[in-house]
């Protein structure tokens, strides 16, 4: 385990498997602790690019008891959202709505925008790291098996880059590619040293 943070209790406020699989790889000890029922409407005529830090803050909010006790806690909350044609991609709803994702980012390019915040009683980052994403033209049936065989109604944009589709679908990444995954570890790291 990485030395650098054993005096710090790091909490992951996230249920993602891929959030806390990158945060191992990383080396970064933590803990996972969520909160149910986090709202995360956002007001209709917010940029797009300001929506994912929005959210994020607005899930550190249901974490302020935390920092009332003081103390060496820290708390990383994140959002990510695919954004293609001024519109926000969410996780699909159903079978239809993932298709109608996946048809949208075919043959084109869109942006992935994870924004973290990482907390502790005396000291906050907030942040956003955007990666171009660029998918070549998918056919109907290789739509219909990833929709078939994969997982992808948790997932923004209704795909994950690391699963079969983004193997054999994306044609370009410009940017992180661990951001599109869910979280830009470097940069979280990065900000975890100041902490």
């Amino acid at each position: 385990m990485n030395s650098l943070f054993l005096d710090k209790n790091i909490i992951l406020a996230s249920k993602s498997p891929r959030r806390q699989e990158l945060l191992k790889m990383a080396s970064v000890p933590f803990k996972v602790l969520t909160v149910e029922d986090v709202d995360e409407s956002y007001p209709q005529d917010m940029d797009c690019d300001d929506v994912a830090l929005f959210l994020a803050r607005k899930k550190m909010q249901a974490y302020s008891d935390i920092f009332e006790k003081g103390g060496n806690t820290i708390v990383i909350t994140a959002d990510t959202t695919v954004v293609c044609c001024d519109k926000i991609l969410g996780k699909p709803a159903g079978y239809d709505d993932a298709y109608y994702m996946l048809k949208t980012l075919s043959g084109g390019d869109h942006d992935v925008i994870t924004a973290v915040v990482i907390k502790s009683s005396s000291k906050e980052s907030a942040f956003k790291v955007k990666t171009r994403v660029t998918f070549k033209e998918l056919p109907d049936n290789i739509i219909r098996y990833y929709l078939d065989n994969f997982s992808p109604y948790d997932k923004a944009g209704a795909y994950g880059i690391q699963e079969w589709i983004g193997v054999i679908g994306v044609s370009s990444v410009s940017g992180s590619y661990y951001n599109v995954v869910g979280l830009p570890v470097s940069r979280i790291y990065d900000e975890l040293l100041k902490f």
